[in-house]
């Protein structure tokens, strides 16, 4: 359930200018996730969550960015968590996932940062990824499957 959770926090940062604690709550329980605001402070500092200024001149939460490789601890965390199986399609990598962990893994994905992959799209469960040549989607599913084989 923290799995889940903790991709949905970071479904809906990425996807609202979230403020407060509270309003975040407001959103978790919306979404279906019966949470106080204890367990939401709790997440906040587990997800390393940090605030940064918004367009609006006021502050957001977001995932704090790691410098260097650009692959936080988190990032490698959900696509961990989230990852069943992948096949490829020429140049189009699709990607399963846990059901309902599909956009925190896309996200993962974005923030590698890879070269190869050009952009992806993601729905419930399943993630379609344009890898720039039919060539570097190889390379890509070796990227993911060395992440996704490491031991914590």
């Amino acid at each position: 359930m923290k799995v889940n959770r903790h991709a949905k926090i970071i479904e809906l940062i990425g996807k609202y200018h979230i403020e407060t604690q509270e309003e975040l709550a407001d959103y978790l329980n919306r979404e279906g996730f019966k949470v106080t605001q204890a367990t939401v402070s709790r997440d906040i500092r587990d997800l390393k969550l940090t605030k940064i200024p918004a367009e609006n001149g006021k502050q957001k939460y977001a995932l704090h960015q790691e410098s260097g490789n650009g692959m936080s601890e988190k990032y490698i965390r959900v696509l961990r968590d989230g990852y069943m199986s992948m096949d490829m399609a020429q140049n189009i990598l699709v990607i399963k996932t846990v059901a309902g962990m599909a956009m925190a893994v896309c996200l993962a994905i974005d923030a590698m940062n890879w070269s190869e992959v050009v952009g992806s799209i993601a729905g419930d469960d399943t993630i379609m990824c344009a890898i720039r040549t039919t060539e570097d989607t190889p390379k890509v599913m070796d990227k993911i499957r060395k992440i996704v084989r490491q031991e914590e």
